[in-house]
């Protein structure tokens, strides 16, 4: 038997006691070590996620050890992993152009199907990557990062641009960190003081504000030189900050969404339109940008472990997450250590 956090309905977490599962053909059963908690995991607690439905384990961003897997040439008992968490099943119109993270029929761990709140899941074996030189810690943030970097992709980023970056979490700060490395301008915008704080002093952003506090178009016209951000990029999920940045965006600028609500986006035509400009989403992330992550932690051109901010073992994740929903915790990346 084996221990498992279970989100039964909005608001509430039991541990429960479950078999081990025995991985099928083609399926890999990991060993969890340590399971970031990120956004989707509190919204889905709060009752707010998308695309979510009860009772769900939650927890999608990982690092494990292989505990079992059948004849390969590659994987070994014993190796450390992550996993691509989103499952897709090959034969769509997306998946037949590689694009693998949206899926017509896809379905995430810790979303649509059981996640690693657990201290066994059994994955198929295409979805494991392989990280033998990297730590547990680093292993667990390449999901979230990468999901920066594919809105960084999709945005085109070029060195000299100026980025808005909308929103100082987890997934904000990776989108700062590899907006960076294209050379780009990057200007940081959270109403959270302590995550602007955070991303001078960790990411040495140039430029942050607080839009309850200055105009936002007065504050980015003064840092561009009145030309605006040539792309926006949200990862606040937030319907008003989404709404309000289409004025905030240059002419013929790219506006990329990868936070998510349920609300109905609200454009002024004439407004967007005179811009000719670019509105496109960024779901999820691909193998491409899990080893474009892992190559830059290598390199230590991003550094994960200034992501994390609280620990707390398996045990605690219950008694925890309720400070975690609360800002004046100051987390930006809570850590869950596993048995």
């Amino acid at each position: 038997m084996m221990q498992t956090l279970i989100c039964e309905k909005p608001g509430s977490l039991e541990y429960i006691s479950r078999q081990i599962p025995v991985p099928a053909a083609g399926y890999a059963l990991l060993k969890i070590k340590q399971v970031g908690i990120c956004g989707t995991d509190l919204h889905a607690y709060q009752g707010d996620q998308p695309y979510f439905e009860y009772p769900r384990v939650l927890g999608h961003e990982l690092a494990a050890e292989i505990a079992d897997i059948g004849p390969n040439e590659y994987y070994a008992i014993g190796d450390r992993v992550t996993v691509i968490p989103y499952l897709h099943c090959g034969s769509c119109i997306a998946c037949r152009q590689g694009l693998t993270n949206c899926c017509s029929q896809l379905k995430v761990l810790g979303v649509h199907l059981d996640g690693a709140m657990s201290e066994f899941i059994s994955v198929p074996v295409s979805q494991i990557v392989k990280g033998n030189d990297f730590r547990f810690d680093e292993l667990a943030l390449v999901e979230p990062l990468a999901i920066g970097a594919h809105g960084i992709r999709r945005a085109a980023v070029q060195a000299g641009e100026f980025v808005l970056v909308m929103g100082a979490g987890p997934i904000g700060l990776g989108l700062m960190a590899f907006a960076a490395m294209t050379g780009a301008s990057v200007i940081a915008m959270d109403v959270n003081e302590d995550r602007l704080a955070f991303c001078r002093e960790n990411l040495s952003i140039p430029y942050t504000f607080n839009p309850l506090t200055e105009d936002p178009i007065q504050r980015l016209n003064q840092i561009t030189g009145n030309d605006l951000p040539s792309v926006i990029i949200d990862a606040t999920g937030n319907l008003g900050a989404i709404n309000a940045a289409f004025q905030y965006l240059a002419h013929g600028g790219r506006y990329v969404l990868v936070g998510l609500q349920k609300g109905d986006i609200l454009v002024n035509h004439p407004e967007f339109h005179k811009r000719e400009a670019v509105l496109m989403s960024s779901r999820n992330a691909t193998l491409h940008d899990f080893q474009f992550v892992m190559a830059a932690m290598k390199s230590r051109s991003v550094q994960p472990e200034n992501f994390i901010t609280h620990r707390v073992g398996f045990d605690a994740v219950k008694a925890s997450i309720n400070s975690w929903l609360d800002p004046g915790s100051k987390v930006i990346k809570a850590m869950v250590q596993m048995y």
